[in-house]
């Protein structure tokens, strides 16, 4: 049911991308290709990691994720950049298989946290994780910068 993914699903996780993005009304971000993520997941040096779900023999949920460390804790934790699972195969049980995978990983490996960041709007995906026992970290702002601005910070 999951399991890591391999080079000959960056296909089925593009499209899984694209429909999550489409989900959070942001499509037309989305400027990932098939190369830039067999790059990133399978080249010589991988940063990032994914996992699949698969239902009848068919990739139908992922997540995308990377280390992250934490200087209080002094340890690594693991950030969940992305976990979708297809709409007509919810409730399944396939996204908590997902997310369980992480924590079982972070727990093996001695990493103290995982995280992630969800749309203020996304009630359905709030109500999940909150039954899993995660919590917001309301105190915290995310800032991100990006484009022009990445740009004329770094030329700075």
């Amino acid at each position: 049911m999951i399991r890591i993914a391999t080079p000959d699903d960056v296909p089925a996780i593009l499209r899984l991308i694209r429909e999550l993005a489409e989900y959070e009304r942001a499509l037309h971000e989305v400027k990932a290709t098939e190369e830039q993520l067999r790059a990133s997941l399978f080249g010589d040096d991988p940063k990032v990691f994914a996992h699949v779900a698969e239902h009848e023999g068919r990739v139908v949920g992922f997540a995308l994720w990377f280390l992250t460390y934490s200087t209080w804790n002094g340890t690594h934790g693991v950030y969940l950049e992305d976990l979708f699972v297809e709409p007509d195969v919810r409730g399944h049980g396939y996204g908590k298989a997902l997310l369980t995978e992480l924590t079982r990983i972070a727990d093996e490996r001695g990493y103290e946290r995982v995280e992630w960041s969800v749309l203020n709007w996304n009630e359905p995906a709030i109500g999940f994780y909150r039954a899993l026992g995660a919590r917001p970290q309301d105190e915290w702002t995310v800032y991100r910068l990006t484009g022009d601005a990445l740009t004329k910070a770094a030329r700075s």
